[in-house]
Order: C-alpha cells, then structure tokens, then sequence
C-alpha cells in the first residue's frame, strides 16, 4: 500500500530539508550573531518569493483540485509581509524594494521568475507546502528566537503570526489530511515530491545569498 502524500513528502524531502535548515545564515541568526537588518533583509525575500506564489495561486489556481483545499485565506501573508516592510523599512519601502535599494539576492529573483513563469499544479502545490507547512512550524521557532535575540516586537513579526487558523497543531493535521485526499496519479505524486525537494533547495540558496549579502560568518570547513 502507498504511504499517504504527506508521509511521502516528508520523507523525499528531509535531506534537503535539513540543508536549509542548517545553512550558515539561519544559523547565525537564529543564534543571535546578526541584527535587525538581517531580519528585515529576510524579510524582504520573503515578501518578493510570496508575492509571486500568492499571485500566481490566486489568479490561475483557485479551483484547482489540487489546490482550492489548500489555498486558504488565512495562511496568505502579503498583507502580513506589507506591514512588516513598513516596519523595517518605513515610509516608502515600495519604491526602494522596486528600484534596488532594498537588496533582493539573486536567489530570491530567481526563484519569484520560476514561480511565474514556469508554474504547474503539481509545483504551486510542492511550494505551497515547502513553504507554508514551514511557516506554521519552524517559522514559530524563528519568531521566538528572532524576538529574544534582536528585541523585535510583533509589529515587525507578522509573518509569522497566524491569528486567524486556530491551535496550531490541528491545523497542520487538517492540512496533511487534504493533501492525503488528493487525487494524484503515480506520476502526479512523482512530481509533487520532485517539486518539493527541488523547493527546499531553492529557500537554501536564497539563505547562500543572504549569507553573503548581510555578512554572516562562513560556513566552517569540513
């Protein structure tokens, strides 16, 4: 018998999912050794990559049954990235993000032109899950030690805030439970996990180029 979709994805994906988690940046940061503007340069990021996904989600996908049980209301965070720009950025942060002088790494531009242009079903859902399923787990872990460490009230951490999805913990098994109800093919699935690990890598070079770009230490040799 096929292990249900949400077993297989999290099991296709640790490996890759592990690289990002332990890139040098994050590490850095979720260990108190950046600053604010680190925060606020994630931020940034964060806000290019979910503005193509929910873009693109909401105008091409929102009865697609491979995604309408997904794209829920309350897991969409532009209007929380909005405000969490304004925060680190202030007044007329749309301008500066627009023209360069809010840095966007490469990696991030990279990874809003795939989302845009190459999007399918089975990558919308891949990505959705990457991202949204880390946000609601270990984003609540970055939030913590993101407030401990650089002092940074909730005004500046909406994004990792989700008032509107109830105890956490039932709404992530609700969101298992509908991917397990899909209607994939072998092949569908196939590509779902593809898609999946392929996006953990693409959040791992965005975390490379945040590296450099905000100067966090080199990663150590082996």
């Amino acid at each position: 018998m096929t292990a249900p979709l949400s077993v297989l994805l999290k099991q296709s994906t640790s490996a890759a999912h592990e690289e990002a988690e332990s890139s040098p940046f994050m590490g850095d940061l979720l260990e108190g050794r950046l600053d604010a503007a680190a925060v606020a340069a994630l931020t940034a990021q964060l806000y290019t990559v979910y503005g193509a996904m929910e873009s693109v989600a909401r105008s091409e996908y929102g009865s697609d049954p491979l995604l309408a049980g997904c794209l829920d209301p309350a897991l969409e965070r532009m209007p929380a990235l909005e405000a969490d720009m304004a925060f680190h950025y202030g007044a007329g942060w749309q301008d500066r993000l627009a023209d360069g002088r809010i840095v966007t790494v490469p990696a991030t531009t990279a990874y809003a032109t795939l989302i845009r242009e190459h999007h399918s079903a089975e990558f919308m859902l891949a990505n959705h899950y990457v991202r949204l399923l880390g946000d609601l787990s270990g984003g609540q872990i970055i939030h913590r030690l993101v407030q401990r460490h650089y002092g940074i009230p909730d005004d500046g951490l909406n994004f990792y805030l989700f008032p509107g999805i109830g105890k956490m913990k039932q709404y992530k098994d609700g969101y298992r439970l509908r991917l397990d109800a899909l209607a994939l093919d072998k092949d569908g699935t196939e590509e779902v996990l593809a898609h999946a690990a392929h996006a953990f890598r693409l959040n791992g070079d965005i975390f490379a180029d945040l590296q450099l770009a905000v100067g966090a230490r080199p990663q150590p040799a082996a």
